[in-house]
Parts: C-alpha cells; sequence; structure tokens
C-alpha cells in the first residue's frame, strides 16, 4: 500500500490529489508523513502518514521493538477513528479525513493543522507556549478521566515497563532497576485513571502564533494511566527550558511551579465536566505520584541512554530520593 492519491482525493471531495512536501520521516525508517495538495476540495492540503516498515523486517518473526512500533500505529488509528472526536479546542488535534491499513501498513490522512491555525514548532517553549502546552494536558485529562483504553494502549507512554523489558534488562543501576516493578505497579493503581497522550513533548505540540494556544500530534502512544506520566515528561528537560520559569529562579523550583500551573488548569477544566469530579482528591493522589511518574521515565532512560543517564547526577538524585521513600 503506497501513498493512494486517488483515495484521498475520495475521502476529501477532491477532484485531484498529488504529493507535496515531505514533512519529516518516521522513526527507524518506517515511513514518513507528508502534505498532499488537493483541488476542488473543501481544503487545499491535508497530511498523510504514510507507514511501513523496512523491507528487511516486514514478514520477520518480531522482536520487541518491531511489534512495539507495529502496534503503535495500530493504536495510533483507533485513537484517531474512535476517540479524537472527542477533542474540542481546548485540547485540539487534527480531524481525521480517512485511515486505511493492511498486513504492517498504514495510510492515516488528517486535517493539515498548520493551515487550521498551528503552524510554528518550538524547541523551546517559552513561557506563553509552556502554559499552553499543561494548559492542553490538563483540558485533555480532564475530558478522559475514567474513559476506558478500549484498543489503545492499557497503558500509556512510550516507555511503559512492560514494552521496555530489553532496556530495564541492560539497566547498569541495581537499585533502580529492582524498583521499577513498584513504579509501575503505582502508576497502574492509581484510582483516577485517564487517557495519556503518551509523548508529550514540545515537538509534538503545534504552536499558534505567539504560542498562546496549542493542538497535539502523535498518539502512537496513547492508552491508560495517571496524568502525570504525561507531565513529568514534559517537565523532564525543564533545566534546558530555562527560559520558561514564570517567576524570580530564587523562588521554589521552576519545576515545581509549572506543576502548581498544570494543576490549576486541571481545576478549570474539570469545573466545566457535567460529571462531579472529586478534584482536592485528585490532585492529592496525583502530586504524590508526580515523583513516581518522573522517577518511572528516569528508569527508562537509565537503560535506553545510559551515556545520558551516567552524566545526568539531577536525575539520579531525584531518583534516589523517591526509591528512599518507596
Amino acid at each position: 500500500m503506497s501513498h493512494d492519491h486517488e483515495w484521498v482525493a475520495r475521502a476529501t471531495g477532491a477532484t485531484s490529489a498529488r504529493r507535496g512536501q515531505r514533512i519529516q520521516s518516521l522513526w527507524s525508517g518506517y515511513g514518513e508523513i507528508v502534505r498532499v495538495e488537493l483541488t476542488g476540495a473543501d481544503v487545499e492540503t491535508v497530511v498523510v502518514k504514510s507507514v511501513q516498515p523496512p523491507a528487511r523486517l516486514r514478514g520477520a518473526k518480531k522482536d520487541a521493538s518491531h511489534a512495539r512500533k507495529c502496534r503503535s500505529y495500530d493504536v495510533e488509528t483507533t485513537w484517531y477513528r474512535t476517540f479524537a472526536s472527542r477533542c474540542d479546542d481546548s485540547c485540539r488535534v487534527p480531524r481525521l479525513v480517512g485511515a486505511q491499513s493492511a498486513t504492517e501498513e498504514w495510510l492515516i490522512a488528517l486535517e493539515d493543522i498548520d493551515a487550521a491555525g498551528f503552524p510554528e514548532r518550538r524547541r523551546d517553549p517559552g513561557p506563553s507556549g509552556m502554559d499552553a502546552c499543561l494548559r492542553w494536558l490538563a483540558a485533555f485529562h480532564a475530558r478522559f478521566l475514567g474513559v476506558a483504553p478500549d484498543g489503545l494502549w492499557k497503558n500509556g507512554t512510550y516507555w511503559h515497563l512492560a514494552t521496555r523489558q530489553d532496556e530495564l534488562a541492560v539497566m547498569e543501576d541495581a537499585e533502580l532497576r529492582a524498583a521499577a516493578p513498584l513504579l509501575d505497579q503505582k502508576l497502574r493503581a492509581c484510582t483516577f485513571q485517564t487517557l495519556v497522550h503518551g509523548d508529550a513533548k514540545p515537538a509534538n505540540f503545534c504552536f499558534a502564533r505567539g504560542g498562546t494556544a496549542v493542538a497535539a500530534v502523535d498518539f502512537q502512544y496513547v492508552g491508560g494511566g495517571c496524568g502525570m506520566s504525561d507531565v513529568a515528561y514534559l517537565l523532564s528537560d525543564l533545566r534546558e527550558l530555562v527560559s520558561c520559569e514564570p517567576h524570580d529562579p530564587s523562588e521554589d523550583p521552576a519545576e515545581m511551579r509549572w506543576l502548581d500551573v498544570y494543576f490549576a488548569h486541571l481545576r478549570s477544566a474539570l469545573d466545566q465536566r457535567t460529571e462531579r469530579v472529586e478534584s482536592d482528591a485528585l490532585e492529592r493522589e496525583w502530586r504524590a505520584l508526580y515523583p513516581i511518574a518522573r522517577a518511572d521515565y528516569h528508569r527508562f532512560l537509565a537503560g535506553w541512554a545510559k551515556d545520558h543517564w551516567r552524566r545526568d547526577t539531577r536525575a539520579q538524585a531525584l531518583t534516589r530520593d523517591v526509591l528512599r521513600s518507596l
């Protein structure tokens, strides 16, 4: 299955469709994302995610990495077909135009989110951008609170322990390796479960001009979980985002101040729900789980990026504090 421009034309009501700009390649050579230009449709462009694993992997016995990637594209297809339409402007995502799949091949046509008003990408979101990302996460977590992840990952995030046994096995930190199942269990036992984006880094947020609003893309690892997993991941590189600090750096650590910002947005989003939520109890539970979620992500890094982990003494110290509290 290749780019079926006739299929894209039919899905959009266009008289013709042709390949336009290549936006990016997919991880490990699994395909590409391209912009498709339309004639005679209500919109001028759509974005098509075309997935076809490298020839050497097709039909071969699946190793853990290949199996995880294939599953992630099934999950993303299900997300757009079944869940994405529940998102409103508070947690904006691209609209699904159409999707089709065959054996180890996927084709997903989406609204061009750049043309929809979110054309900027930022490595450093800046203060307004970081606020917008946290506001999006809060709205997303509030909207999907208590929703079963049917067809998605039972436990979201791309670093979830059950899918990262190879990284666990090569981890040099014996204490963290031994604690990994307990960290995982504490997050899975969370009372207030929601859907998590699973890869909520700045690169997966598309910014409106000025950075005051965002839309999110890349839902390969969306699934059930505690909202703190997304927040801990977004804030994990905060030292590189020092310019995002909203107040005097001599005050409380910036990471904790941004956590306060998230919970303020979360309470506002929960107030918009028709179903009542015990927001005080939710915040108490999730705040207590934030260090656990951060240590869980550090567990992944300790096996996947060992050189980085050896150099990151701050992350090691934070993780040690968590392990002592278990």
